[in-house]
């Protein structure tokens, strides 16, 4: 949680809010409670989800505010939308349109809410703007900076993408090794074939060793290569090879990109 309480008015009755490390709005329990008529606010959220209440401590979070060393309930937006459709108040209705279309959204928009009085001169109200402002600037730059990590990881992958886009039709299993080597993954041909053949894409003994299996070729992710071989004796057979299609290029990078690789026996 954010230990900052941002403190909003609604009719003169104050409503304090934190923010959890994901920026969502959580509200102090009694506040809300205390604006929707509800005496006892202990019992009050009982009737909540356990993901929609929490508990805080409040020498960490209230200060002088709270003078109790009992933790005081915290609930979170859906567990708010709860306790409002549970009141009898009349102005329940305003409450929630107030806190649906103005304090939640400009929290959203801005990492924080201006609640101004009469007695605020514009001096005041700048410093609060400022003061929100660089909050904002300091939640934008984490996420800028998470954005970036982020783009650094995808980075291999989005140059493997690239390269299935520009690759004409399909490839070979060797073909596939080599792109996924050259993108950073520890594998060579006759490895890749033992993982196909582990993961059930690929045949594993027989007449149908590396010849892929019904599955894999209803998701589209093979074709097969026919070719009739005439031996010195005069008879034919036909050679059958799996050539990746771009759908199972993009569909196998997806699968695997990242993953360690299993215990397989020794090969290239």
């Amino acid at each position: 949680m954010n230990n900052e309480i941002q403190r909003f008015d609604f009719k003169g009755a104050s409503l304090r809010t934190l923010t959890d490390e994901a920026g969502e709005p959580w509200f102090v329990a009694k506040d809300v409670c205390d604006i929707l008529g509800m005496s006892n606010p202990s019992m009050a959220v009982t009737a909540l989800d356990k993901d929609e209440v929490a508990q805080i401590d409040p020498k960490d979070y209230l200060g002088s505010e709270n003078r109790s060393n009992q933790a005081v309930n915290i609930v979170s937006e859906p567990g708010l939308y709860k306790l409002i459709m549970r009141s009898r108040k009349p102005e329940a209705h305003e409450f929630q349109r107030w806190v649906t279309h103005e304090v939640l959204p400009q929290i959203r928009r801005t990492g924080g809410y201006i609640p101004t009085t009469d007695a605020d001169d514009d001096m005041t109200i700048l410093a609060k703007a400022v003061m929100i402002g660089q909050r904002t600037m300091e939640q934008q730059k984490r996420k800028i900076a998470e954005q970036q990590t982020r783009i650094v990881e995808l980075e291999p992958k989005a140059r493997f993408a690239d390269a299935v886009a520009a690759s004409d039709g399909t490839c070979l299993v060797g073909e596939l090794a080599k792109m996924l080597r050259q993108n950073g993954m520890d594998i060579g041909q006759n490895r890749l074939f033992r993982l196909l053949q582990a993961d059930g894409y690929l045949g594993k003994s027989g007449s149908n060793r590396n010849v892929p299996t019904q599955r894999a070729m209803d998701l589209g992710l093979f074709r097969i290569k026919e070719t009739t071989v005439t031996h010195a004796d005069g008879h034919t057979t036909v050679s059958r090879t799996p050539k990746v299609t771009g759908k199972g290029q993009r569909y196998f990078i997806d699968r695997y990109w990242g993953r360690a690789q299993p215990s397989l026996e020794a090969g290239a």
